[in-house]
Parts: structure tokens; C-alpha cells; sequence
């Protein structure tokens, strides 16, 4: 009987197990046959709405947190006011008196001439700016206010006028600091820029062309460190260790923000590569936090001080001057004979620096194309002490240097 029994039970196990199957099987092939196609992707469908929506309120918090505390900056000048008039060529005022100066175009004769009548306040361009402090202190670049006979007008985001006095200019890098007299200001927050990641979506604001003021563009980072020569408003600079963006920036765009999605600045928009399309290059925001404060502290910018010419050395420039390392800063005169490798007097010459010598490191810091000379005794202020690693007649020793003040 129990054998029967468990006989029973087997069959019984094993029959509801292929009922089940087949039943799980039948259902699972009307779910996929028989039902609408839009309750299949619908939750699909809404991760990608939640993701998209969240990226676009992530650029539409970010613009809101900082288009306030974005400027445009116009600039003007008085002009001469050139006019045309004819000049008799018989040497007779005559005609002119009696018909004015317009007789020679009247009557077909006469050698047209130009000349100055008085002058007028003309609109010659326009950058961007961002406010980085309560009181009224813009970050912009150089090459917007280069022009020192030139007046520069800060329009805020609401429409306000400011008059603005242009503090410094950064000897070395695209920044200028503008002042403007108004307190309770809109402000930026500067971000870290040493943080960055290429694909990192970044926004761009400015006033593109010069008439669109706080235009929006988004993008990512195409590349970091990137070395350019950049041209502009009269201007030509070698910038070293700048940001690569796709974000779009137009003529105008200048001196703008260019902006995580957290709101916080993180480089300056500078410069675009011409005859490509989107782009762009910005300046980190670190290298521009020293200047800031040292103009907000004593009304002008502080730069630590060297003393040495130098070019940056490469694999090409090794191999083609058979030098000992491919890296480093190779202290050189320059074209004229005056322009001395070391100059005298300086820091570099007090410690003992000389022609040839190669400079491979600053406090444990290699020298290279992606770190240069200037932009890593930039990080410095006068009066540190510094230890350069330094390739001297094929030896190297370690030089510790106090830097001074750049004038």
C-alpha cells in the first residue's frame, strides 16, 4: 500500500509540474503575441524620459543659478567724423562759396578730399563677463578690454547700465578684471577645475555676436591641457593647458562663463578654432582664482617672477638639438642680443641659473608641454621658495630659488 502510495505521489509531482510548464509557457507566448506593443516598451520608454528630463533640468537649474551673474560688456570710443568735400583745382573759392562744398559733385569737377569733423562716441564691440563678487569685481578677458583709450559699459542681466573701470591685465594669461559701483550683486561660484573629465557635459553662456546677450549652448569637454595660440582684439598669446569644448562659442562670447551642471564656473571661455566647426577653448578657473584675489587684495595683479628665457623642449626639438632629455625648459637668449637668457639681477640669476641649463622640475613637478614653465611657477606667489630640478652640463642638481615679483 505505501508503495502504491508514493507511486501516486510521484505521478501526481510530475503532472502538475507539466501543467505548470505548460501553462507558464502558453501564458508567457499570449503576453508576447496578444498584448499592445506599448505595454512592452512603456517602462523602457519612461527611463528615457526620466533620464532625459533629469539632464535638461540639471542645464535649466545650472543657467538659472548663474545667467544672473552674467554680463555683457560693450565697448565704445570717440571716433573722428570724416566727411567728404571737393577741392578746386584752379585755386579759386568762388564756386565753392556760392554753391557750397558740394559744387565739384554737382557739376562733375573738382578733386574729392576727406577730413576730420569733430568726433562721436561709437559702439566698436562687445565681450561677456561674469560677476565674482557682491561689490561689483568681473572676471573677463584681455583681449576684450585691451584698448586703454576705450570706455566699457557692463550690462546686467536685467537690463542695468554700469559704467566700468578696467583694474588689470593679466601680463601672461587672457584675463582682465573690471570694477563696476554697485554692492548686493549677483555672483558666480567658481568650481575645480583640476577635476575634469573629457565627456563631461558643460554649458557655455554669453553674448554671442555682441547682441544676443547670456546665449546658452551645451556640450561636453573634447580634451584637456590643450596648447593654443590665440588671436584677438589686436592680441596674439601662447595659452598653455586650456579646456577643449564643443560647446558652441561666438564671436562675443568672450570672457563668458563656461559652466558645469552644478553651476559653477569652471573655466572662461577664450578662443575658437578657426575654420572648424564647435571648437572652443576656455581657461580653467584655477589658474584665474590667484589673479582675482590678488586684484581684490592690493588693486593689481601679483606675479611670481623667475627671471630666464626659455623654450619648452619637445621630442622634436631633443632629436634636432641632440639634447641629453626630451622634457624640461631649455634656458636660452633670445633673438636680440640684448634679450638675455638670464636676465640680471633676477631670482634665477641669484641662484645661480645659467645659459643651457634645463629645468626638469619645480618642487617634485615635471616640465613639459602639458605643464609649462610659466603656468607651473604661476601657481606660486613672490616670496616662496621653490627647488628646481636642473640638468647642468649633463648633471643634474637640485636649486632652490626665491621668486620675486613680476613688474
Amino acid at each position: 500500500m505505501q508503495n502504491e502510495f508514493k507511486k501516486f505521489y510521484l505521478i501526481t509531482l510530475i503532472t502538475s509540474i507539466i501543467v505548470s510548464f505548460s501553462f507558464g509557457s502558453l501564458g508567457s507566448y499570449f503576453v508576447l503575441n496578444y498584448l499592445p506593443e506599448r505595454h512592452l516598451t512603456s517602462n523602457n520608454s519612461q527611463e528615457q524620459e526620466i533620464v532625459k528630463v533629469s539632464e535638461e533640468s540639471a542645464v535649466i537649474a545650472a543657467v538659472e543659478k548663474v545667467s544672473p551673474a552674467v554680463v555683457s560688456i560693450i565697448i565704445t570710443k570717440d571716433l573722428p567724423i570724416i566727411e567728404k568735400y571737393y577741392y578746386d583745382p584752379f585755386g579759386s573759392d568762388f564756386f565753392r562759396n556760392f554753391f557750397g562744398d558740394d559744387f565739384g559733385d554737382f557739376f562733375g569737377f573738382g578733386i574729392p578730399q576727406y577730413r576730420q569733423k569733430g568726433t562721436e562716441k561709437r559702439e566698436i564691440g562687445g565681450g561677456t563677463g561674469f560677476i565674482v563678487s557682491t561689490d561689483g569685481y568681473i572676471v573677463t578677458n584681455k583681449h576684450v578690454v585691451y584698448d586703454e583709450k576705450a570706455e566699457y559699459t557692463v550690462i546686467m542681466n536685467d537690463g542695468t547700465k554700469y559704467e566700468a573701470k578696467v583694474l588689470a591685465r593679466d601680463p601672461i594669461n587672457d584675463v582682465a578684471i573690471l570694477k563696476i559701483d554697485a554692492h548686493n550683486l549677483p555672483t558666480v561660484e567658481l568650481g575645480d577645475s583640476s577635476k575634469l573629465k573629457v565627456g563631461q557635459t558643460v554649458i557655455a553662456i554669453g553674448n554671442a555676436l555682441g547682441e544676443f546677450s547670456n546665449t546658452v549652448s551645451t556640450g561636453v569637454i573634447s580634451g584637456l591641457s590643450r596648447s593654443i595660440t590665440a588671436g584677438g582684439g589686436g592680441l596674439s598669446e601662447r595659452l598653455s593647458g586650456v579646456i577643449q569644448t564643443d560647446a558652441s562659442i561666438n564671436p562675443g562670447n568672450s570672457g563668458g562663463p563656461l559652466v558645469n551642471l552644478a553651476g559653477q564656473v569652471i573655466g572662461i571661455n577664450t578662443a575658437i578654432a578657426q575654420g572648424a566647426e564647435n571648437i572652443g577653448f576656455a581657461i580653467p578657473i584655477n589658474e584665474v582664482k590667484n589673479t582675482i584675489d590678488s586684484v581684490r587684495k592690493h588693486g593689481r595683479i601679483i606675479r611670481p617672477w623667475l627671471g630666464v628665457r626659455y623654450i619648452q623642449i619637445n621630442k622634436e626639438i631633443a632629436k634636432e638639438n641632440k639634447l641629453d632629455v626630451n622634457y624640461g625648459a631649455l634656458i636660452i637668449r633670445g633673438e636680440k642680443r640684448t634679450d638675455l637668457a638670464v636676465i640680471p639681477g633676477s631670482p634665477a640669476d641669484k641662484a645661480g641659473l645659467e645659459e643651457n641649463d634645463i629645468i626638469l622640475e619645480v618642487n617634485g613637478q615635471k616640465i613639459d608641454e602639458k605643464n609649462p614653465l610659466a603656468q607651473v611657477i604661476s601657481q606660486f606667489k613672490p616670496g616662496d621658495e621653490i627647488t628646481l630640478k636642473v640638468l647642468h652640463k649633463g648633471e643634474e642638481k637640485e636649486i632652490k630659488v626665491t621668486l620675486g615679483e613680476m613688474k
